[in-house]
């Protein structure tokens, strides 16, 4: 059953997952040790283009949907509110966040920016409003090319930071940090913020994924 309040949460989980998203970019670029892979694509493309890091942010989500069409994957509202928001909130976090300088301090906001990264897949996944366009070309490749998931993510992710280093894009000690702690905290984080639907229920409850 649909309820105000069941929706109004998701919404609620699925925004501020988005912003804390955008939020734990800037602080991982902030940190200069090297960015997640599908951001070293976009600070190699920001190299060569007068855009900012969340236009760029945005309009690679764009043509990552345009990659769903023939993959037949159908986007939700979480999908496309993912594509046009954290970019924005990528470049406020880049206003508000100051380069850090000692080594230390870059670590930190390196750790921090991973974490919150963790923390907002948890809440925009967790929200069930759709994956995100990144998330979505990786189930769609699996489902159609039939190679297993991590097969695919591994693909994607080595492909896109391969064009981000040939365009100049940071690629470091974060990079790797990234890979190997992002699916664990989303694990842990997941576990924190999913929202049970009605079609969860044990005895196959009639609800249709929007309750």
């Amino acid at each position: 059953m649909r309820t105000p309040e069941r929706v109004g949460r998701r919404s609620a989980q699925l925004l501020l997952g988005l912003f804390l998203y955008g939020i734990g970019i800037a602080l991982i670029v902030r940190g200069t040790l090297g960015a997640s892979p599908w951001d070293v694509l976009t600070l190699g493309i920001i190299g060569h283009v007068p855009l900012s890091f969340g236009t760029t942010t945005v309009l690679v989500s764009i043509v990552v949907l345009l990659c769903w069409i023939p993959l037949r994957e159908r986007p939700g509202i979480g999908t496309v509110c993912n594509a046009v928001l954290v970019g924005p909130a990528a470049d406020a976090g880049l206003l508000l966040i100051p380069e850090a300088e000692p080594l230390w301090l870059r670590i930190l906001a390196l750790a921090a920016g991973i974490v919150t990264v963790g923390a907002a897949t948890g809440l925009y996944i967790g929200a069930r409003l759709g994956p995100g366009p990144r998330d979505g070309l990786m189930t769609g490749l699996h489902r159609v090319t039939g190679l297993p998931i991590w097969i695919t993510r591994t693909g994607l992710e080595v492909t896109v930071v391969t064009l981000g280093w040939l365009l100049g894009g940071n690629v470091g000690f974060g990079t790797v940090a990234f890979a190997l702690a992002i699916g664990p905290l989303c694990q842990v984080f997941l576990r924190i913020f999913n929202i049970p639907l009605a079609r969860d229920a044990p005895d196959g409850g009639t609800g249709s994924g929007d309750d």
